[in-house]
C-alpha cells in the first residue's frame, strides 16, 4: 500500500509539472469517450441501447479536431470555446443524430469558468448556451423540442456552475492559505519583537547594576590603595564598602539573570526589585563612597506601578554614579522625587566641575553613555535611562546646568502603560501583584 500510494503521488507531482501532457491524455480520453458515444442510437427500436449506425468520416473530423483543441484549454480557454463550440454548431447542423462533440465545448467551457472571474462565466457562458441551443432547435435536423436539443442547454450550464464552484472553492482555500501565512508571519514577527524589547530591558537592568556597583567598587578600592599604609583602620573601612557593594551587586545580577530561567530550572530568587522604597540604601551607600548627596523626596505612598518605581530607581542610581565617576572632587548631589498630578518627576543635579558630570553625553560636544564627553567607552548609560522612561511613555532631559554642573530630569506617568506594568520586572512579578 505504501509503495502504491508513492507511485500515485509521484504521478500527480509529475502531471502537475507537465500540465500540457494531462490534457493531451484528457483530450485523448474525451476523443474515446465521444467515438464510443456516437454508436448511440436514442432512437433506436425494440429498446436497444447500441444500433447499427455508424458516425461518418466528416463527424470523425469535427471530433478529432475538438479534441486536438483541448490539448491547449489552459493556455487559450477562450479560444479553445470559441472553436469547439463552432465544430459543435457544424455537427448539430449536419447530422441526424449528432455526434457527441458538444462533449468537447463542455470541458472547454468549464474551463472558461474555472479560470476567469465571475461576471465573465455569466457572460460566456449565457452566450455559448444561447448559441448552442438555438443552433439545435432552429437549424438542427431533428424538432426543435426534441429533448437532445435540451440535453444541449442542460449540459453546457451545468459545465458552467461548476467551474465557477471550482474558481470559487480555489479562491477561498487560497484566501485561507494565505491568511494563515500572514497570521504565522505576524506571530513570527511579534515574537521576535518581544525578545528584542525584553533583551533590551535586561540589557539596560545589567547595565545598570553593573555600573553603578562597579563604580562604588572602583572608589573604594582606589580609597582603600591610597590609605593601606597610613590609615590601616580608613582602609578596612573602604574594603568593608567593597564588600557590601559587591554583594549587593551580585543579589542583583542574581534576580535579573532569574528572568531567563525555565520552567524546569530551579527556583528563581525571590528578592523584590529595587525601588523607591530603598532609596535610602542606595544614597547611603554613595555617601559612603564620598559624594554628599541630599534627597527632596515627597510622600511615597500609594506606591508607583512597579515598572514606573524601577525605572525611576535606576534614572537615580545612574545619575548618581555619573555624578561620582566624572563630577570631579568636591561635588555635591541633590536628588528630588515629586508626584505632581498622574506623573512623577525625578530630578538629580550636581555642581560638579569635572569631565562632565552625570550627563555629558547630552552636551553638544557629546560623549559616551557614562557622561565622558568624547569619550571612546562606548557605554550606554544615557541611553539606557531614555529607553527605559521612553518605554513607559515618559520623557527624559539632559544637560549642562546654568552656573555649573549637569541636571537629569525625567517625568514618568503614576500609571505607565499597561502593556509595560504587565511585564515581569527583574523579581519577576508584574505591575498587577508587585
Amino acid at each position: 500500500m505504501t509503495t502504491l500510494g508513492t507511485g500515485v503521488l509521484r504521478v500527480r507531482n509529475w502531471l502537475r509539472g507537465h500540465p500540457l501532457a494531462l490534457d493531451a491524455a484528457l483530450a485523448l480520453a474525451v476523443l474515446v469517450a465521444m467515438i464510443i458515444g456516437s454508436f448511440v442510437h436514442p432512437g433506436a427500436p425494440d429498446g436497444a441501447v447500441f444500433a447499427t449506425r455508424r458516425s461518418g468520416a466528416g463527424s470523425v473530423l469535427l471530433m478529432v479536431l475538438g479534441a486536438v483543441a483541448l490539448i491547449w484549454r489552459r493556455r487559450r480557454p477562450m479560444a479553445v470555446l470559441a472553436a469547439t463550440a463552432g465544430l459543435t454548431v457544424v455537427e448539430l447542423m449536419r447530422s441526424d443524430p449528432p455526434a457527441p462533440v458538444v462533449a468537447c465545448t463542455v470541458i472547454a467551457l468549464y474551463t472558461v469558468a474555472a479560470r476567469t472571474d465571475r461576471p465573465t462565466t455569466w457572460r460566456v457562458g449565457l452566450l455559448t448556451m444561447a448559441a448552442l441551443t438555438a443552433a439545435a432547435m432552429f437549424f438542427g435536423v431533428a424538432p426543435w423540442y426534441s429533448q437532445e436539443n435540451f440535453g444541449v442547454f442542460a449540459w453546457t450550464g451545468m459545465a458552467g456552475a461548476a467551474g465557477d464552484a471550482v474558481r470559487s472553492r480555489r479562491a477561498f482555500v487560497d484566501a485561507i492559505r494565505e491568511r494563515a501565512e500572514r497570521a504565522e508571519r505576524t506571530r513570527d514577527e511579534e515574537a521576535r519583537r518581544r525578545v528584542a524589547e525584553e533583551r533590551l530591558r535586561i540589557a539596560r537592568d545589567l547595565h545598570d547594576v553593573v555600573a553603578h556597583h562597579i563604580a562604588l567598587v572602583n572608589v573604594q578600592a582606589g580609597v582603600a590603595a591610597h590609605v593601606m599604609d597610613k590609615r590601616p583602620d580608613q582602609a578596612k573601612e573602604a574594603l568593608a564598602h567593597v564588600r557590601e557593594a559587591s554583594r549587593s551587586a551580585l543579589d542583583e545580577l542574581r534576580a535579573t539573570v532569574g528572568l531567563l530561567r525555565q520552567s524546569g530550572d530551579p527556583a528563581a530568587p525571590t528578592e523584590p526589585a529595587p525601588g523607591l522604597a530603598v532609596l535610602d540604601d542606595l544614597v547611603d551607600t554613595v555617601r559612603r563612597a564620598g559624594l554628599p548627596v541630599e534627597v527632596a523626596c515627597t510622600d511615597r505612598r500609594p506606591p508607583l506601578p512597579a515598572a514606573v518605581d524601577l525605572a525611576a530607581y535606576r534614572v537615580i542610581q545612574e545619575a548618581l554614579t555619573n555624578v561620582r565617576k566624572h563630577a570631579g572632587p568636591g561635588a555635591r548631589a541633590e536628588v528630588s522625587v515629586v508626584r505632581v498630578g498622574p506623573t512623577a518627576e525625578i530630578t538629580v543635579i550636581d555642581n560638579g566641575v569635572g569631565d562632565g558630570g552625570c550627563c555629558a553625553a547630552n552636551a553638544p560636544d557629546g560623549g559616551d553613555g557614562h557622561g565622558r564627553p568624547g569619550g571612546g567607552g562606548g557605554g550606554h548609560g544615557l541611553l539606557g535611562m531614555r529607553e527605559r522612561v521612553t518605554a513607559l511613555g515618559g520623557t527624559l532631559t539632559a544637560g549642562p546646568r546654568y552656573g555649573g554642573g549637569f541636571r537629569v530630569h525625567a517625568i514618568l506617568p503614576v500609571k505607565a502603560r499597561e502593556e509595560e506594568s504587565e511585564k515581569p520586572d527583574a523579581a519577576g512579578r508584574t505591575g498587577e501583584n508587585a
